[in-house]
């Protein structure tokens, strides 16, 4: 995944599940996050999606309509569309699925830089897809159980080993907002804790985290940074950037 989990800017230019491979460009080379303490997957998530370049996966992304992504804006800013792929509903990042090609990348126009608020994007499909989208859930309150999902290394440290093929799921809580490190926005951001050291790393950026309704899953937000500056994943609370908090942003655009 594009983004880094590590320390100081490395942290907070970008965040994953556990670690990600190296990438070409600029935007490329800040992201890099994976689930750590996770395991694979256990059901079929038709919306989870693979972003790939020509070196391979770089982030995760949730399809939200049939020819709609959203993803990290670290993931994507200052990338051109056409140097991108997106494997939809397969488990295996490399190959099933539906294998779409990205027409255009709308990055929120509040996002500044890795380890802002505001870390995300959207990802139009030159054409639709069939696989089904995921709906934004209507909040992400303290004490929610949710999920984390992603390709990221699932190993705690930079660079200590590939990121797995199969999709890794971890099961958390979104915690409270104080055990966010300092450039935590609560109105926007949301705090996932950690357990037993587990969460996102390198190579998870753009993913999701989810939360069951019913028999449906709903998304809560998107893999954004480390919630402190330590190098190890899973040291703290990460940070996701709410989809709730984003709703009409996201709604506007698509409808443009």
């Amino acid at each position: 995944m594009r983004g880094l989990f590590g320390k100081a800017a490395a942290v907070a230019a970008a965040f994953v599940l556990a670690c990600a491979p190296a990438v070409s460009n600029s935007a490329q080379a800040s992201v890099q996050p994976d689930v750590v303490g996770g395991t694979p997957t256990d059901e079929t998530y038709p919306f989870m999606t693979s972003l790939a370049d020509g070196d391979g996966h770089f982030c995760g992304a949730s399809l939200i309509r049939s020819n709609w992504l959203v993803t990290a804006a670290h993931c994507v800013d200052g990338v051109a569309a056409d140097t991108l792929t997106a494997r939809i509903g397969s488990a295996d990042r490399t190959e099933g699925g539906e294998v779409a090609q990205p027409a255009e990348l709308v990055v929120h126009p509040s996002y500044t830089a890795p380890g802002s608020p505001n870390d995300l994007a959207l990802v139009r499909l030159a054409e639709p897809v069939t696989a089904t989208p995921i709906d934004i859930a209507e909040s992400a309150e303290p004490g929610t159980a949710t999920r984390l999902l992603g390709w990221g290394r699932t190993c705690a440290q930079d660079g200590c080993g590939e990121s797995p093929v199969m999709l890794q799921q971890l099961d958390t809580r979104v915690v409270q907002d104080d055990r966010c490190a300092a450039g935590f926005t609560a109105r926007s951001e949301v705090c996932t804790g950690n357990p037993d050291g587990g969460g996102a790393c390198y190579g998870d950026s753009g993913g999701p985290q989810i939360v069951r309704d019913g028999d449906r899953w709903r998304l809560i937000g998107m893999s954004s940074r480390a919630g402190n500056d330590d190098a190890v994943c899973g040291t703290a609370p990460s940070i996701y950037t709410s989809a709730p908090a984003h709703r009409t942003w996201i709604d506007e655009t698509i409808a443009a």
